[in-house]
């Protein structure tokens, strides 16, 4: 087993080994990133705000309050997703209702007391409401759990606030890379020695800091939080309430095609988006995501707590398990 310092085992760092900093050919690699998500991020921005534009219009044509002109969560994620779907299937409904109803409550419960040996905290949001309009749905556990590298999606809104606020760059230098560099390395493929970089550069104490303006109880010592917190953190980001339309664009991406795509991910049908960030560390084994399709979106946070590592396969089963019985009931 790969050897930890105190400063990994606590945040769950997992470096891929053989992937330390390449000189020459990482300059290139870097630089190529760069640029690619740079283009990514422009292409995805121009979606959202071409979606969000068209859907503006088409709500003046009916209404003038200037909530109806507001984008709404789905709006921007769903851009994310597929910018040339239609403005209309991405506006709720007039008195929308929350689709979780008391049988998948009773199905999620099945599953978790047919797995009561391990820890499982689920958090679930209907974010097709808008954002910040819906309850969080809380099952099992909602006491904090080690996040593991879930945390890493705070710790990227909190660089990008930074930017946006003048006081950060991503052309910034951070280690051998780019500090834009640095946070697609931290999320999309779960680099730990990136992370390490992003939070010293945003600052513990500033990190605790950012976390409270969400709602969310967060010390980077400790590096715990609820699903339910997680789920606002996602359900935010998601939303576009945190950051602009370019950056909330590129963090988004960065949550597809990740090193991890086993849970969330494997389990939903066909035509189902998934943005995530899974967290695997010793005995904790978790991922958090927004699931978009048709102008449907939900936040889906799932959290387990096992013996270690040896029981990863039977909770990553559970993990499968919930996210059917989530996406074949809303979706």
């Amino acid at each position: 087993m790969e050897q930890q310092n105190p400063q990994q085992r606590r945040f769950g760092f997992r470096r891929t080994p053989g992937r330390g900093p390449r000189r020459g050919t990482g300059r290139a690699r870097a630089l190529m990133g760069a640029a690619c998500a740079a283009v990514l991020a422009v292409v995805l921005a121009a979606g959202i705000y071409s979606f969000a534009q068209a859907r503006s219009t088409a709500a003046n044509l009916t209404t003038t309050s200037a909530a109806s002109a507001a984008p709404s969560a789905t709006t921007t994620a769903e851009a994310s997703a597929s910018p040339s779907a239609s403005p209309d299937a991405s506006a709720p409904a007039a008195g929308a209702v929350d689709a979780v109803d008391a049988a998948l409550d009773t199905r999620i419960q099945a599953i978790l007391d047919a797995n009561s040996q391990y820890q499982i905290g689920v958090a679930l949001v209907d974010l097709s409401q808008g954002a910040g309009s819906a309850d969080v749905h809380e099952y099992g556990v909602r006491e904090k759990f080690v996040a593991a590298s879930t945390a890493k999606v705070l710790a990227a809104a909190a660089y990008y606030h930074l930017v946006e606020t003048g006081a950060a760059s991503l052309d910034d230098p951070l280690g051998n890379y780019t500090a834009g560099f640095q946070l697609r390395e931290m999320i999309q493929q779960s680099d730990n020695d990136s992370w390490s970089l992003i939070m010293d550069a945003v600052g513990h104490e500033q990190l605790t800091e950012y976390a409270a303006s969400l709602g969310v109880s967060y010390d980077p010592k400790i590096n715990t939080l609820t699903p339910a917190e997680m789920a606002t953190i996602v359900s935010r980001v998601y939303s576009g309430t945190l950051l602009n339309a370019g950056d909330t664009a590129q963090l988004l991406s960065y949550m597809q095609d990740t090193n991890y795509e086993t849970l969330i991910p494997a389990a939903v049908p066909e035509g189902i988006t998934v943005f995530h960030k899974y967290g695997l560390l010793g005995g904790e084994l978790h991922d958090a995501g927004i699931l978009i399709r048709d102008g449907t979106a939900y936040a889906l946070v799932i959290y387990t707590k096992g013996q270690d590592l040896s029981d990863v396969p039977e909770r990553t089963e559970v993990i499968l398990q919930l996210t059917q019985a989530v996406a074949g009931a809303l979706f």
